[in-house]
């Protein structure tokens, strides 16, 4: 069912915007001012709606803000992921894994650099209602993630068997929030790939 024939609001009376191009809107409005600096205004501005329909859709500031977090961790948040399990080789699965990090980290189609988690959510921890869980959980599903693509090569025989799996994808995902961390400060692309080969046989040492 398409969301724009969803009903809210007034039973029978449909929603003439796109619901996820609007979470989209509001989680770069978040990501750009962070929660205590964004407006119902800037919300409403930015996703193209009035305050009824934000409303309805999505409920008050902070329902809308923890969406915009469940959106984030099951788009974005993953893509890195998602190269890290895609390649064969481990080697290239770890570099393409950073690759990705590196590349929304500078070149983020929002505009915005960084993690939307560690630049934003982060800091909302214990004072928003609903995050710290939701921080928590990103982390140890990340983290289970990543040792289990290193189970897999040690299953395989590439990887020795007594390999700190979990202990390195720890490590991994550290590094992953270093480059976010540089590419916030202005590192560029370039300068953040420099290092890469180098942090691939860190990690599988």
């Amino acid at each position: 069912m398409n969301d724009t024939n969803i009903i809210a609001g007034k039973k029978g009376r449909p929603r003439n915007f796109d619901i996820d191009e609007a979470l989209l809107a509001a989680m770069n409005t978040f990501w750009a001012k962070g929660y205590d600096g964004t407006s119902m205004k800037d919300l409403t501005k930015a996703m193209g709606i009035s305050g009824p329909s934000l409303y309805a859709a999505f409920g008050d500031k902070r329902e809308l803000y923890l969406k915009a977090i469940d959106r984030y961790a099951d788009v974005d948040g993953c893509a890195p992921i998602v190269a890290f399990e895609s390649e064969d080789d481990i080697a290239k699965a770890i570099e393409g894994f950073l690759l990705s990090v590196i590349h929304y980290s500078t070149e983020h189609e929002s505009g915005a650099k960084g993690c939307f988690l560690a630049s934003c959510v982060a800091t909302s921890v214990g004072e928003v209602e609903g995050v710290e869980e939701r921080m928590m959980r990103a982390i140890e599903e990340t983290d289970f993630r990543l040792s289990a693509r290193f189970d897999l090569e040690k299953e395989k025989g590439v990887l020795p068997s007594d390999f700190p799996s979990l202990e390195r994808a720890k490590l991994l995902h550290d590094m992953r929030q270093g480059y976010v961390f540089r590419g916030r400060a202005g590192w560029t692309e370039e300068l953040l790939t420099k290092d890469i080969k180098d942090r691939v046989k860190m990690l599988i040492s």
